[in-house]
């Protein structure tokens, strides 16, 4: 999960001129969105999940309001870093119970319900779940809602495809990942845009370690993408994670100016959103979901990644129970 503040919109349009290319390179891309169901006007929300008492919170429990978080990125002891690994671990687990239950005519209330099930089982605390007012324990997000899509009572139909964003809370850390599914499959043009932000991902986490700009992320991101012929969501960035939810450093999923350096024991998500067109999105009343501005789907994958000292380490990678999203068909 991921939140942009004023902080951060203030760092974005400090990179407008990098934004500005990328629009006008955008603009030589045809794209054919494919068949799928647009989301205009999200379902009804019911009830959030119950938290026992047994259960360990985070700070905005009571009110929504996070503590401040450090004011450089953070470098972990073992102690700390054990810490992330262990609620990585347990929201890849969790990622994993979901990922079983991704099928048409499941509702994304109901995949809330089996992701809270399963992180309470597990003594922890989803997140997400009162953050500065967020309703729901996860995050799901259906083809043209880019991003914190609230769930609700609407069904999942065949062909679309969903955003699952978890983050977990454990004995005092938060494991932060996001997966896109297709259900019951999909057509090409979806098909190629989920490889294409897992690839995304997976190539911008290739190249940290020690002593590499995190800019190299955003650039990679964005080469990756444009090959593809797809966009980048620019405003929605990767965050240093911990004992806090987001921090530093920002992580930009776009060529930037950014001057931070990875150095060891640094933790912080990748998380592109990668869309079919327009880059913009508009955020809807419940001030959370954010949908594309032209209707185009969009596909996020989220890791967790540790810089250590010869490389990284991923924190929520894979588990031989993981589901994933088959590779995309020729035509």
């Amino acid at each position: 999960m991921f939140v942009v503040c004023t902080r951060i919109g203030r760092r974005v349009l400090e990179n407008a001129g990098r934004m500005q290319h990328c629009r006008n390179v955008w603009k030589l891309f045809k794209n054919d969105f494919g068949t799928y169901n647009v989301i205009k006007t999200p379902g009804n929300v019911g009830a959030c999940g119950i938290i026992p008492h047994s259960i360990q919170t985070p700070e905005y429990y009571p009110h929504g309001r996070p503590n401040p978080s450090p004011v450089s990125p953070e470098l972990k002891t073992p102690e700390q870093i054990e810490g992330v690994r262990s609620a990585g671990f347990i929201a890849r687990q969790i990622m994993d119970v979901i990922g079983k239950n991704i099928q048409a005519g499941i509702t994304t209330e109901e995949i809330d319900r089996i992701g809270h099930s399963a992180i309470i089982e597990r003594n922890c605390y989803p997140s997400p779940l009162h953050y500065r007012g967020f309703p729901k324990s996860l995050c799901t997000s259906v083809n043209n809602v880019a991003c914190h899509g609230i769930p609700d009572d609407r069904k999942l139909q065949p062909g679309d495809i969903i955003s699952v964003d978890i983050t977990v809370y454990h004995r005092g850390y938060h494991g932060d990942c996001c997966e896109t599914w297709f259900v019951d499959g999909t057509d090409v043009a979806g098909q190629r845009l989920v490889e294409c932000a897992r690839a995304a991902r997976d190539l911008a986490i290739s190249v940290c370690g020690p002593g590499v700009p995190i800019a190299r992320i955003g650039e990679v991101c964005q080469e990756v993408s444009h090959a593809a012929g797809l966009t980048i969501v620019p405003v929605f960035i990767g965050h240093g994670i911990g004992s806090y939810f987001h921090g530093p450093p920002d992580v930009y999923h776009f060529a930037n100016t950014s001057t931070e350096i990875m150095k060891a024991g640094m933790t912080f998500t990748v998380e592109p959103i990668v869309g079919q067109g327009s880059e913009q999105v508009v955020i809807l009343k419940d001030g959370w979901t954010a949908m594309t501005t032209d209707d185009s789907r969009t596909a996020q994958f989220e890791h967790t990644v540790l810089i250590t000292e010869d490389g990284h380490d991923i924190l929520t990678e894979y588990t031989d129970d993981s589901i994933l999203s088959p590779p995309a068909q020729s035509q």
